[in-house]
């Protein structure tokens, strides 16, 4: 009887072990499943901005912000030659919820991907469409695509000319402050981000001093814009600031 007694007490025992360990285990997997979904502290939040510097008068700034909520006289998306699915398949874009294009294209209800898939917009070699977007849809009054080209000849260079035709058309409209966003990521694109954003700083200031050679020569209308925003998603904001800095302290040699 007693015999009896001691075993049944041992299987009870035995479950009991069993239930915490599996118990302890599920818990352990729960943390590490809620580890991986949730945000990195250490990384900016959106609407983070800083200021990369100060060079002609024009403020230099870094944002965390998506091209769709950024509020500016003048936003600037860049879009490489259409091909089916580019910006929506990810890998090798950012998924959705980090996919600067998708926010601009749904925001205007698909008239980016209609531009685009009709060949109204061929996304060529610095070819260039100026939307105003209807009411309620982007933050932005007015919106400039840039078109890259071929991704499979992108090179970083380039940008150094996207970043003069964006100065030159904030320039022409007279707006006072505007917003660039490269998005390559968002198509796809592994691009080296500091050596992207030194690229398209240094074009916008060369862009600028050359308007301002011509309006000391009386050829040009006043110079309007004080602020320059370059937008950028929070994994990458140390590396845009980076290329900035590099570019504002050859410029200012």
């Amino acid at each position: 009887m007693l015999c009896e007694t001691k075993k049944n007490l041992m299987k009870n025992i035995l479950k009991l072990t069993k239930r915490l360990v599996l118990t302890a285990l599920f818990l352990g997997l729960l943390s590490a499943v809620e580890l991986m979904n949730s945000p990195d502290k250490t990384l900016p939040g959106l609407g983070t901005k800083t200021l990369v510097g100060v060079i002609d008068g024009i403020n230099i700034e870094a944002v965390v912000q998506s091209p769709s909520t950024q509020v500016t006289p003048l936003q600037i998306i860049c879009l490489f030659e259409y091909t089916e699915g580019d910006i929506f398949l990810s890998p090798p874009a950012l998924p959705k919820e980090l996919n600067g294009l998708l926010h601009v294209d749904e925001a205007l209800h698909g008239l980016i991907t209609d531009l685009r898939k009709s060949g109204k917009f061929g996304g060529h070699s610095l070819e260039t469409l100026l939307i105003i977007p209807p009411k309620n849809t982007i933050a932005a009054k007015k919106l400039l695509l840039v078109g890259l080209g071929n991704r499979n000849d992108f090179k970083p260079e380039m940008m150094r000319m996207v970043g003069v035709i964006g100065m030159r058309e904030a320039l022409r409209l007279g707006v006072t402050s505007y917003s660039h966003a490269s998005d390559l990521k968002d198509s796809g694109i592994a691009s080296p981000t500091a050596d992207v954003t030194r690229y398209v700083t240094q074009g916008a200031i060369e862009a600028y001093r050359t308007q301002q050679y011509l309006q000391n020569r009386q050829a040009s209308d006043q110079l309007t814009v004080n602020k320059f925003n370059l937008l950028s998603g929070s994994a990458y904001y140390k590396d845009s600031q980076e290329g900035m800095k590099t570019a504002l302290s050859a410029l200012a040699k």
